[in-house]
């Protein structure tokens, strides 16, 4: 009888304890370590497409997802695997690959699946874009607890990974819940005594789980070093400037002449096989799919309103001033919308509109219920709200999915296959920026407009495209350069032993730099992770002061 009074004495006091548990008890910082460095190194496959029953998995060291699913368009798969996870992708001519992308939270993720033996199409996927992590430290910060209400943001110690955008937060007695809406993870802990288990998951499919308990000391994150191959080229006066943190947070540069690579150096333990976020850099290829479907004669000319291509939906926006924003005007950011943001150069007092409609939950809505501020095509102010209209009238013209087109045409193209896409609310590619390219992969897009348009003697996009892409259309009226404009190229030019060189450039926000340099046959690509420091525009310093006087010799 003892017993049970015991029994049951204990039985309560954990209910009553499971009930009583109030987030302003769990606000604090926490920590745990990834027992294994490549569990975030996702194996996806495709079996048995040849029967009846295919089936899609997704594996690390045990199975995470194997999920049954019917074929019903031989060319194109789409596979839904979790409530808002899917895999999409179409066959190569030889029927030997599956290009195609995961969609998860914001990203759409290129993978390549290669068919084998045991006719088992195989690729895999980096969720947090790195396919080991170099610090096995997940920090977690839980904030302003009150009750059952809080905020939780997560941080891996490898900081390579771009970070977590976490929202919705839940609890349920003892058990909580959070959305990186970034990627699409799904993070669910159960709190404890002195203790959170948290799980990371693919919907419900769990990835794995991490005991968190209080951080005693400050986060640390990053510091890796890198393993760099000898360069034809040295700038070990360059090199030693970013390891001191004179040129703080630079992670490659690399440098082509005449086709060659010439330098290629790696910071911070970034690699050439990792993606790195290029945030507005990005729109200078979103130009590209313009020109490829103008090409291909999926429009007349870039003189055409965009109200052409909009859905039926968004047409009571046009008037007699709107219906003049032409396709050419998006390129060159003259729309005349009231739709200018800070960006990168630009001039701080400017509107930051931007902010506005990316806090809508229809983008394109919001965009064309701006006010216009001048005449179409008249005067350029930079912003991401001209190229996001872009992509949705590209869009409209293609009879697959955008990211597809943009693969086939491009991507596959250039030989680019390890590759991310950010997208907007409703899932389609984002062109005011936001994709993810390994350094070698951004040049060789470099080198497709150095080359007027062709890569490996193969015509990618037509020379007039490329020459009308890097006319001086407009003065940027919100930068403080005031830089000259093409088809989303930035205009600029240094000064180096009294010659004036210029260049065409792709600029993103934190210091991600293409620079064209037609005069001396030369891409120079600057990845970078300044971005709230103040320091995006370091790139031109490294190349004026560091580059060019080893270029112009």
């Amino acid at each position: 009888m003892k017993n049970h009074k015991i029994t049951l004495f204990l039985f309560f006091f954990v209910i009553l304890s499971l009930h009583a548990q109030k987030m302003e008890d769990y606000t604090n910082p926490w920590e745990g370590k990834f027992d294994n460095p490549k569990t975030v190194h996702l194996k996806v496959s495709i079996e048995n497409l040849d029967s009846a029953k295919p089936r899609f998995k997704i594996a690390n060291d045990h199975t995470i997802v194997d999920y049954p699913f019917t074929t019903e368009n031989q060319s194109n798969l789409k596979i839904t695997f979790s409530e808002n996870q899917f895999f999409e992708g179409s066959f190569s001519a030889n029927q030997k690959e599956i290009n195609g992308f995961i969609k998860s939270g914001l990203l759409l993720y290129h993978i390549t699946l290669n068919k084998g033996k045991d006719n088992i199409f195989t690729g895999y996927w980096n969720i947090v874009m790195v396919d080991e992590l170099l610090s096995s430290k997940l920090y977690l910060s839980v904030e302003n607890g009150n009750n059952d209400d809080y905020q939780a943001y997560s941080v891996f110690g490898d900081d390579r990974f771009t970070g977590t955008w976490c929202t919705d937060f839940q609890k349920e007695n003892n058990q909580i819940s959070f959305t990186d809406f970034k990627t699409g993870l799904k993070f669910k802990g159960e709190l404890r005594l002195n203790e959170i288990k948290l799980g990371l998951f693919l919907g419900i499919n769990l990835i794995t789980q991490i005991n968190l308990t209080k951080s005693e000391k400050d986060w640390t994150t990053g510091g890796f070093s890198s393993a760099n191959k000898k360069s034809k080229l040295q700038l070990l006066g360059l090199e030693s400037l970013v390891k001191s943190d004179s040129l703080p947070n630079t992670h490659s540069i690399l440098i082509s002449e005449k086709g060659k690579i010439i330098y290629e150096h790696y910071f911070d333990g970034y690699t050439a096989n990792l993606p790195h976020d290029m945030r507005s850099s990005s729109k200078s290829i979103s130009s590209a799919f313009v020109g490829i479907a103008k090409d291909k004669s999926l429009f007349k000319n870039v003189d055409q309103s965009v109200f052409d291509f909009l859905p039926a939906k968004y047409q009571n926006q046009k008037d007699n001033l709107k219906e003049k924003i032409t396709i050419q005007s998006l390129l060159t950011m003259s729309s005349g919308l009231d739709a200018i943001d800070y960006g990168i150069n630009a001039n701080p007092k400017s509107a930051a509109v931007e902010d506005n409609y990316q806090m809508a939950t229809d983008w394109t809505e919001a965009i064309l219920s701006a006010p216009m501020i001048h005449p179409s095509s008249t005067k350029a102010n930079y912003g991401s709200a001209n190229p996001y209209l872009l992509g949705i009238a590209m869009d409209s013209l293609v009879s697959e999915p955008l990211e597809l087109f943009m693969d086939k045409n491009l991507f596959q193209k250039l030989a680019i296959t390890d590759y991310i896409l950010q997208t907007d609310l409703k899932g389609n590619p984002y062109f005011g920026g936001g994709m993810y390219l390994t350094p070698k992969d951004i040049l060789k897009f470099g080198e497709l407009y150095l080359n007027k348009g062709k890569w490996n003697g193969q015509r990618i996009i037509s020379e007039q495209w490329v020459a009308d892409s890097f006319k001086p259309y407009h003065v940027l009226e919100n930068t403080v350069d005031k830089n000259a404009y093409g088809y989303l190229w930035w205009h600029h030019s240094y000064l180096i032993n009294g010659k004036r060189i210029k260049t065409m450039e792709a600029r993103g926000a934190g210091g991600q730099y293409i620079f064209i340099i037609p005069d001396l046959k030369s891409v120079v690509v600057i990845t970078s992770g300044n971005y709230r420091n103040g320091k995006s525009q370091q790139p031109e310093k490294i190349f004026k002061n560091y580059i060019l006087p080893q270029l112009y010799k």
